[in-house]
């Protein structure tokens, strides 16, 4: 383990002198590349290099300790030697996650499709809920947060909403959203004041940059057509409409937000991208997935993995067995507690795995 740290180390210090090469900085994309690493090894350089200044200090202590020493000297070294090694064992269980092999989308971009499921008119009042409440957590987050295409029903709500979200580490934290999220309420519409149940699907894609996946023109079939509103009715006289098929996996994007064709087709060809990079994933590292429905169930997007219990302002992650009776709070985005909860948990499965 210490001879992967001191290489990161190196390679940390050989960054910092890379990035002070005039012939990288003039290199925008090599640069940009350099600065990506130098930032994700930061936190572990830094850890490491702590580690090494307490593994020091409790040998120099341990060393006064043996000399001849008045009893209040000899008490207050006792006292920093014992907090020297409570800190030295939080380092090395940080050090142990921060070592854990890093999924290799956590960095990237995402895009967020919210649909509304079981439950009509109610499902598509949750999605907008649950639209909502990824939108203020964005906010929070300082991320960039836009809708691509959306699916408005009459009384409000989505039937499906896609949206782009932007920043650092998006993807890292929002993974675990994907599955359907349950919501138990009275909904507006209901005189006797029952409580139903409804349901709203989250999937949760990384973004794939062009040099990931070249999707091919010949394995892409372009429709295009007029945009229409609820209903049916035409509201835009020009076809700019576009709906993109991936012919090898069958994979269908439409898009009609933008009176643009051509920004539709940009946007459609994103979440294609996205969609084909995600179902590539899923066949072609199948340990890899197996290892993360194991740990949390990301993988599985038809599984429950949250409910939303209104009466009871109660939120349950089914998962983790992780409650929580904050749900405005959840719903106003303040997913912090749910999140670090998630991420911990997975971590801690990852760690069982090794120790195992």
């Amino acid at each position: 383990m210490f001879d992967q740290l001191q290489s990161i180390e190196d390679r940390y210090e050989e960054l910092a002198e890379l990035l002070s090469d005039p012939d990288v900085v003039s290199d925008t994309k090599r640069f940009m590349e350099l600065s990506k690493e130098e930032a994700g090894t930061r936190e572990t350089v830094e850890v490491y290099r702590r580690y090494k200044e307490v593994t020091e200090g409790i040998a120099d202590t341990e060393e006064l300790l043996g000399e001849k020493l008045d009893d209040e000297m000899q008490e207050m070294a006792k006292e920093e030697l014992s907090e020297l090694k409570t800190e030295k064992e939080e380092l090395e269980e940080r050090i142990k996650i921060l070592l854990l092999p890093k999924d290799p989308n956590d960095d990237k971009n995402i895009i967020l499709e919210i649909r509304g499921a079981a439950g009509g008119d109610e499902a598509a009042l949750f999605a907008g809920d649950l639209f909502e409440m990824y939108q203020s957590y964005s906010q929070n987050q300082g991320w960039t947060f836009e809708v691509m295409d959306a699916n408005i029903t009459d009384i409000g709500g989505y039937k499906e909403v896609t949206v782009m979200i932007t920043g650092d580490s998006v993807f890292s934290k929002l993974k675990y959203e994907s599955g359907a999220h349950r919501v138990q309420r009275v909904p507006s519409t209901e005189s006797q004041g029952r409580v139903h149940t409804s349901t709203a699907t989250v999937v949760v894609l990384p973004e794939a940059e062009e040099v990931e996946l070249d999707l091919e023109d010949k394995d892409i079939r372009v429709d295009i057509y007029h945009a229409s509103g609820a209903g049916g009715q035409h509201v835009n006289k020009t076809a700019s409409a576009v709906r993109l098929t991936h012919i090898p996996t069958g994979i269908v994007v439409a898009m009609q937000d933008e009176r643009s064709q051509l920004k539709n087709r940009e946007k459609a060809m994103k979440v294609l991208r996205a969609r084909v990079y995600d179902q590539l994933q899923q066949e072609s590292r199948s340990e890899y997935d197996a290892n993360r429905k194991s740990a949390v169930g990301t993988g599985d997007r038809s599984e429950r993995i949250r409910t939303y219990n209104f009466p009871q302002n109660r939120v349950t992650d089914h998962r983790i067995g992780l409650t929580i009776q904050k749900l405005d709070q959840i719903l106003a985005g303040k997913l912090d507690e749910i999140v670090d909860a998630l991420i911990i948990y997975d971590q801690t499965a990852q760690l069982e795995k090794l120790n195992g």
